[in-house]
This record gives C-alpha cells, structure tokens and sequence, in this order.
C-alpha cells in the first residue's frame, strides 16, 4: 500500500523525471513519521502528570542513578540553562527532585531525584518504553536492529560537528 510520500515522489517523477528525489522519500517519510510519533510519546508521558521536558530531565536523573549539576542536565537533554532551571523548580516544588548543596563548588548545586520522584519516573519509563516498542511493531527485530544502526550512523556523521 503507497504512503503518501509515495504519492508525492510519483507525482515529481511526472513532471521532474531528470530528477532524482529519493532522499526527498527518506527525508518526508522521517518529518511525516513524528508527526505521529510525538503525540504517542507525549500521551504517554502526560498519562503520569509530566511534561516532555520535566520526563527528559527526570529519565536522565534516573540513568545517572546519582545527582547532576544543573549544567549536566542541560547538556545532556539539549535544553537551555534558562528551561531546566524553571523546570527543576517545577519538579522541587512537586518533591519529585531536591536540590543539593554541592561541596565542591557552592556557587552550584546537584540534583537528585526523591523517593516520590523515583516512583513516578519508573513506571513513565517503563510505560515509554513499551510505547516505544508498540510504534515499532511492524518492523522484524531484525528490521528494527538494520533501522538502529543505519539511523546511528547517520546520526553520528552530524553530531560529529557539534
């Protein structure tokens, strides 16, 4: 069954044949995807009380199972300075993380996530990550490891100039 992208590339092919428009079919199909991933993702998210931004700052509380600066936090999520810090004072005033004086410099602080904050951010990820999986299942596990490994290297290639 022809997507729409597919539609489109047919439609070029009549009026351009000189023109090669299969990165055009890569490319749409990539944009036209997250328009439906990213009301998936954000549901899911919503359904445990958090916003996009605070699950992001709360899942990499989590993977670094200790505290953050609130510098580590922005570089890691790709946030500015200014948006992680009004968010982690969303996310102290619900106790779901608590700033900590930093011994090592006291002109910054380390954030830790709470107990309270633990019991909301694990069953998010795990409901995002089967959410996740439920998005991907029309692809094999092998399609899905090729998909993985051609969308890291091509990631690479661009983070390389960052």
């Amino acid at each position: 069954m022809p997507d729409h992208v597919e539609k489109l590339l047919k439609q070029w092919q009549n009026v351009r044949p000189d023109l090669d428009c299969s990165p055009m079919g890569i490319i749409g199909r990539i944009g036209r995807m997250e328009k439906f991933i990213s009301p998936a993702v954000e549901k899911v998210i919503n359904e445990h009380g958090m916003s996009r931004i605070e699950f992001d700052l709360m899942a990499t509380l989590r993977r670094a199972n200790g505290p953050l600066t609130p510098t580590e936090l922005y570089k890691t999520t790709m946030l500015s300075s200014g948006a992680v810090s009004s968010k982690l004072d969303k996310l102290v005033e619900r106790q779901w993380v608590e700033r900590l004086i930093n011994e090592e410099d006291r002109r910054s602080c380390r954030v830790v996530l709470t107990e309270q904050g633990l019991n909301v951010i694990d069953p998010a990820v795990d409901d995002h990550v089967g959410n996740q999986k439920k998005l991907l299942e029309s692809f094999t596990s092998e399609e899905q490891q090729t998909l993985g490994n051609l969308l890291a290297k091509w990631l690479g290639e661009y983070e390389k100039s960052l």
